[in-house]
């Protein structure tokens, strides 16, 4: 029979495709005491996290904000906002989260086209040029520039050229990304993009970081028809996230509190580290951990030029059993990595060196874990 007792979790290495671990300073950030989501001190607060957001994106873009809701509510918030019914689509796939992209256009009763790239393999930017050659009508471009589900990296700025040039806009996926590589989304051009807190910024699960450029909001503007989701609108949900001419904000929803004063003190530290030495250290711990694996003869899946450094897809090797040796890399480790996915389940492990998690000695741990592992077999 259940008692009723508190809960109090294992303290693991996350080091998976997400959530990552999570900083002292973050989990103390999100035990503050909770303030009404209309409160001075909390509004106050929310320009505050604008305004990181901003720097973290590398944009100007005023709509700008962290939708409550994990990546995946703002991912949705992108199509149901910018995708019309019959808006011609081009979805370009290369992985499970392309494959997101492609139901929601459905969903919006958009018409999808499709450019499928075998898994593993980044998005051609000349490919998506033929493809917008053959679907002249195309308004948007949708792409994953991180792949959590390969660990591939693609060319976010040549494939936003290439539909810019045909006179589309782009939605790009960027919640793995954000922080553990270059991003910029002024400079590149993009028109509508969104993250996620639970990846490279190591923060807590829940929260989606979104970005709307002049050009997505003009098309926004001028939509025919509502926006099919109400908590997603962003009419509605930027009476909340700005002020009025008078100074207040129109109540939407009540915002998870806690959940912004941790992304806050995130966005934070990583503001004190420096974005660009974000990225170099997401880099120079993936080159550490490529050392090691090399040593240990595991392979990546994807071609150096291609590779995520915050989620390494490496091949398992031969005779080990997938399951089996996560579970034990749990059990006797307390580390967790991530399976395959789809096609490459029980192909691939998943190792994720993201934000907080992304450092040698996790690194250097991983690596005694699986020799000592594969050892005994």
């Amino acid at each position: 029979m259940y008692r009723g007792e508190s809960f109090f979790p294992p303290v693991r290495t996350l080091l998976g495709p997400g959530p990552s671990d999570v900083a002292p300073r973050t989990l103390e950030a999100l035990a503050r005491p909770t303030v009404g989501h209309l409160d001075p001190s909390f509004t106050a607060l929310m320009e505050q996290i604008k305004i990181l957001l901003r720097e973290t994106f590398k944009t100007s873009n005023n709509l700008t904000f962290p939708v409550s809701g994990p990546g995946s509510a703002g991912m949705e918030t992108c199509f149901v906002n910018l995708v019309e019914p019959d808006d011609e689509v081009l979805v370009c796939i290369n992985g499970v989260f392309g494959k997101r992209m492609l139901e929601n256009v459905e969903r919006c009763r958009g018409i999808a086209h499709v450019l499928e790239t075998p898994w593993g393999q980044a998005i051609d930017p000349q490919q998506v040029q033929e493809m917008l050659k053959k679907y002249p009508k195309t308004k948007i471009v949708a792409f994953v520039q991180a792949e959590t589900s390969t660990g591939v990296l693609s060319q976010a700025k040549d494939i936003t050229q290439v539909a810019h040039q045909a006179g589309a806009l782009v939605i790009v996926d960027a919640v793995t990304s954000l922080g553990g590589v270059e991003l910029l989304v002024d400079e590149w051009g993009l028109d509508a993009v969104y993250s996620g807190t639970q990846k490279c910024l190591s923060c807590i699960p829940g929260l989606s970081p979104v970005t709307f450029a002049s050009s997505a909001v003009q098309k926004i503007k001028k939509r025919k028809s509502k926006v099919q989701s109400w908590f997603f609108d962003l009419n509605l949900v930027m009476d909340y996230w700005e002020k009025s001419d008078q100074g207040s904000r129109s109540y939407h929803h009540t915002a998870p509190v806690n959940s912004l004063y941790a992304l806050h003190e995130s966005l934070l530290i990583l503001k004190e580290e420096g974005l660009e030495n974000s990225w170099q250290r997401h880099r120079q711990n993936h080159l550490l951990l490529k050392t090691g694996l090399e040593k240990l003869g595991i392979e990546f899946l994807v071609a150096a030029q291609s590779r995520l450094p915050q989620l390494n897809s490496i091949m398992i090797p031969q005779n080990v059993d997938d399951a089996q040796f996560r579970q034990e890399l749990l059990t006797k480790f307390n580390i967790e990595i991530g399976g395959g996915l789809g096609a490459l389940a029980k192909k691939i492990w998943r190792v994720g060196l993201m934000g907080h998690a992304s450092n040698e000695k996790n690194v250097t741990y991983l690596l005694h874990a699986m020799q000592s592992l594969l050892s005994c077999r």
